[in-house]
């Protein structure tokens, strides 16, 4: 890809699992009641994101967690979604600082090439392309429809990130798709 730098930024945003048959936003808040059946736990899942700063390609997915391994087996996945789309070398990385994040990732970024930035503790206006898509992901995708199901909104992911890699405007970019930006492979 050319580009002025090939940085990416990355951090994942944790949502609350929907049950089979849906949850609240299905079903709504019983009126006057805070009784719920607080013994069937359904979790969160953590949707991994990484975004080019030039181009705003986006790539995520949805994990069980935050460990060293999910992170560096998303970021080995994420650079091989970002060489299909032309983006052959990613030259920075800059995360929070987070066990994680910290050293998990380095094996990966040392055989990819990649130099390890971190963001100052509780500023994450550094981190802000991403913050944006978390943003965006949330209104657009997972809260834009009622889910009836964890398996729906999963599967409803990937066509939503097709569409804002290839489709939806994006002011930064003159109006114009992160797909846009970059050299057809």
């Amino acid at each position: 890809m050319s580009g002025p730098a090939n940085w990416c930024t990355w951090t994942p945003v944790k949502l609350g699992r929907i049950p089979d048959g849906g949850g609240w936003r299905a079903h709504g808040r019983v009126a006057g009641s805070t009784a719920r059946d607080r013994s069937t736990r359904t979790g969160f899942d953590y949707v991994h994101s990484l975004v080019d700063d030039h181009s705003r390609l986006a790539y995520s997915e949805i994990l069980p967690d935050e460990k060293g391994s999910t992170c560096s087996g998303f970021l080995t996945r994420a650079i091989d979604y970002f060489a299909d789309h032309g983006n052959t070398r990613i030259e920075r990385l800059m995360t929070d600082n987070a066990w994680a994040y910290r050293w998990s990732l380095r094996a990966v970024c040392a055989e990819h090439g990649i130099k390890q930035k971190f963001i100052r503790p509780h500023c994450p206006w550094q981190n802000g392309k991403v913050e944006r898509l978390n943003r965006t992901l949330q209104t657009e995708w997972a809260y834009r429809q009622v889910f009836t199901s964890n398996t729906d909104r999963a599967d409803a992911l990937a066509p939503w990130l097709e569409y804002y890699n290839t489709r939806r405007r994006h002011s930064a970019l003159g109006g114009l798709p992160p797909i846009s930006r970059l050299t057809p492979t």
